[in-house]
């Protein structure tokens, strides 16, 4: 599959499903695949292990996040929530 340069991965889908799904895909795909910041450690070293397993490369933190970002919108309404208390 040489045609892959406008629909990055979702190339391997050919021209199958619509584009609408495989830009979703792509978007999904590309924030699942970057690397995040430790919270223990503090570097960019975190990668995604299995579905919502997460762990730093550096530091061998390993902690349940979102599925495809480590971060989930309920953990941050929960921090907020703590810090408030505090």
């Amino acid at each position: 599959m040489a045609r892959t340069k406008k629909v990055k991965m979702a190339g391997r889908f050919g021209a199958r499903y619509g584009l609408r799904i495989r830009r979703a895909v792509v978007e999904i795909e590309v924030q699942q695949r970057r690397k995040y910041v430790c919270r223990r450690c503090g570097k960019r070293a975190v990668k995604r292990v299995g579905t919502a397993i997460w762990e730093c490369k550096s530091c061998g933190y390993k902690f349940a996040g979102g599925t495809y970002i480590p971060e989930t919108s309920a953990r941050k309404i929960v921090e907020q929530a703590i810090s408030r208390r505090e």
